[in-house]
């Protein structure tokens, strides 16, 4: 039974399982090791069941586990060419590791095809990931500024997709914690997809075929779930697209309960 499975999510820490209980691939590793592990149990996955360790940037937020990874485990770790100077450079993995790039991605022992694809974000290079393995396409897609010909290109078509919501603009503006200059990364081209961003992309995900949508990497202090998934209900709504029949809406906990979405 392949699912998707959110360990952590949040703009603090991010990882999510593609597989089932006997193999998969973890995309990011943002939280704690243990965390990590602990998480993966809750929702039925033994550790032993990855098999590889994708990276999609090198932030902290998505790479924090990577060092004690690298330390106890022989897993192997992919990540695009800038994505890798970084990690080596910032010592977040350990000194001798080997960072397999992504045209090796067909070597990974899963029953998937797994491909990569490029997000503008304000990392080295920033990618997104989809998994492909018999009537299912999978993809997993945060950290992006806007939604660039690449990204919809790759993510048209999937029937389950991972994506970010990561804000809403009134509560970003208001909020008294942020400078402005963080603001504006957050908001600009290479920052984070907003709920109505998000919203109207989701729409065209599903006129596409997209049936599970899972909203991803939701900000703490400028978003709440239910803003998150009542903003793109709504929009998909406009377009007379019914959840529960035409589609459906997940978002993704800060940290796992121990919930999953079956595919």
């Amino acid at each position: 039974m392949a699912r998707v499975v959110p360990v952590c999510s949040s703009s603090k820490g991010n990882s999510v399982f593609v597989g089932d209980s006997s193999s998969g691939v973890l995309i990011d590793a943002g939280c704690s090791f243990k965390a990590l592990k602990d998480g993966l149990k809750l929702c039925g996955i033994p550790f032993e069941a990855v098999r590889a360790v994708l990276i999609t940037h090198e932030h902290i937020d998505h790479t924090k586990a990577l060092s004690q990874l690298t330390k106890h485990t022989d897993l192997p770790i992919y990540a695009s060419d800038g994505t890798a100077k970084r990690l080596i450079c910032d010592g977040l993995v350990q000194p001798d590791t080997e960072i397999h790039g992504l045209s090796e991605l067909k070597n990974i022992s899963v029953d998937m095809d797994i491909s990569f694809f490029h997000t503008p974000h304000d990392a080295a290079e920033s990618v997104g990931y989809k998994l492909c393995f018999g009537e299912h396409r999978v993809a997993c897609c945060t950290d992006l500024g806007y939604v660039t010909d690449e990204v919809r290109t790759n993510l048209l078509g999937c029937d389950t997709v991972y994506i970010e919501a990561n804000y809403d603009p009134k509560l970003l503006n208001i909020n008294p914690k942020y400078p402005v200059y963080l603001k504006k990364r957050i908001s600009g081209d290479y920052g984070h997809l907003s709920n109505i961003n998000s919203a109207e992309f989701c729409a065209q995900l599903v006129d596409s075929g997209a049936r599970r949508l899972i909203l991803g990497h939701l900000s703490q202090e400028n978003n709440t779930p239910r803003m998150a998934y009542d903003t793109v209900e709504k929009k998909l709504k406009s377009f007379g697209m019914t959840c529960g029949i035409d589609y459906t809406i997940d978002v993704a906990p800060v940290t796992t309960d121990g919930k999953y979405i079956i595919i």
